[in-house]
């Protein structure tokens, strides 16, 4: 075991996604969050992954799942994109405590934009500043390094970006000294949980800075303990096809256990996915649970 320990279990939810069980009452929105019960001994913590962008829709799925927004301690952003972030104050209010911790890179609040097909912000939104956070009862945390939320639990930090064939799927930009430059989202990180006598479970925004990339991060934190599951988006919409192919190649070679994937995954990775993992591989669904 390593200095992170181990939870002795983990409960995943998906209640934002862009996609909804089959006859279920969910509402749908293009974003991802994913709420997790995580236990080690008598500790408990209930963690928010994500806030997608429309927060009414998330609270009402919430509610649905008979999850209480007052029950929240933590939030973890995986990086800035508003699908990811938009309505975090008002998740916030709801929750309404005092110095809950809000873990973000410290790049977060930067000008992150496209231009095709027209120049469009894309970052974290005017409701959404710093200060409006920490307003709110949000008190946050911004590191590149990583960061343990509880034991067994902690933040990929920075990616370190060693594939030759994954890149971060859209082309953004952001603005340095006056200097329009190419945006690599530093901000791209990943949950990381150690669970006792299952292995590693990843939990990904979007994936910016490459799957494979971060499953090679997470077995190297966790003394190349084997990945149990993978859960999140992918960012291989808009992909080549040799990129999904090897991407989902790399992943087979990786011997991870199951793999759930949707949002940005793109139906062609989902469909490569299923073709290689077979039952092992499920596309995300707003209202699944998932229980280590």
């Amino acid at each position: 075991m390593n200095k992170h320990g181990e939870l002795d279990s983990l409960h995943v939810t998906v209640v934002a996604e862009d996609s909804v069980l089959y006859e279920s009452p969910f509402l749908g929105q293009h974003g991802l969050s994913l709420f997790l019960e995580a236990r080690c001994g008598p500790n408990t913590r209930n963690i928010i992954v994500d806030v997608a962008q429309n927060p009414e829709a998330l609270l009402q799925n919430m509610k649905l799942l008979g999850i209480q927004p007052e029950s929240i301690d933590t939030i973890v952003i995986t990086h800035c994109h508003y699908d990811h972030t938009q309505g975090l104050v008002r998740i916030l209010d709801t929750i309404h405590k005092s110095d809950v911790p809000v873990v973000v890179h410290p790049d977060l609040f930067r000008l992150n934009f496209v231009e095709e097909p027209y120049l469009r912000h894309v970052g974290v939104m005017t409701g959404d500043t710093r200060e409006k956070i920490v307003s709110a009862g949000g008190r946050l945390f911004e590191t590149r390094q990583p960061l343990q939320i509880m034991t067994g639990l902690f933040t990929s930090g920075e990616i370190e970006r060693k594939t030759d064939f994954e890149e971060v799927g859209i082309a953004l930009k952001t603005i340095e000294g006056g200097k329009i430059i190419e945006d690599t989202m530093p901000d791209d990180l990943a949950l990381i949980a150690r669970i006792r006598e299952k292995g590693t479970v990843i939990l990904t925004g979007c994936s910016h800075a490459g799957v494979v990339n971060i499953c090679h991060q997470c077995k190297k934190m966790t003394d190349q303990q084997p990945i149990e599951t993978v859960i999140g988006g992918f960012h291989l919409v808009e992909a080549s096809t040799e990129r999904i192919i090897k991407t989902v190649k790399a992943l087979q070679q990786l011997k991870i256990g199951s793999v759930l994937a949707g949002h940005c995954t793109g139906f062609r990775a989902q469909s490569e996915l299923f073709k290689v993992f077979g039952e092992r591989f499920t596309p995300l669904r707003t209202g699944m649970r998932i229980g280590f």
